[in-house]
């Protein structure tokens, strides 16, 4: 069952379940999910699905921030709590320590050396981690891996 299935499947269960916080965040994915197809033509593969997810997740932890910032709990609660039915769409993360080992291999890979190579580096962790691992933490990795 395809990752999109089962997003749909979790939708019809949050409805029999009348969990109205979980199928409005599921909806909103459905409905991003949507978007892309229609504005790319093209059918979304798990892969893609998995960047949306990980799109909205970033989306939820800005606004999370801004509220906190605002003093508006409630709504930095409500933005958690979409992040973590969000979160559960994500395949398991790799830790900081897998990061690393993965960062020195591609970078031992492409025989990259100093700064000016972590446009190179971050293209191919990109592809090889994505999904895997937060994005932030893999460029964290990559400048530590260059600078060392």
């Amino acid at each position: 069952m395809s990752l999109k299935d089962q997003i749909t499947e979790d939708m019809k269960t949050a409805m029999r379940a009348r969990d109205s916080e979980r199928l409005g965040t599921i909806r909103l994915l459905l409905a991003a999910i949507k978007q892309k197809e229609v504005d790319e033509r093209v059918v979304v593969d798990d892969v893609a699905v998995i960047a949306i997810v990980d799109k909205l997740i970033k989306q939820r932890k800005d606004s999370i921030a801004a509220y906190t910032q605002a003093g508006r709990m409630d709504l930095a609660d409500k933005e958690a709590s979409e992040a973590t039915v969000l979160q559960a769409y994500l395949p398991a993360r790799l830790s900081l320590d897998e990061v690393a080992a993965e960062v020195k291999a591609i970078v031992a890979g492409l025989g990259a050396k100093g700064p000016g190579d972590m446009g190179k580096v971050m293209g191919a962790a990109k592809a090889k981690l994505a999904g895997k691992a937060d994005m932030g933490q893999v460029s964290a990795a990559v400048k530590a891996a260059l600078a060392g």
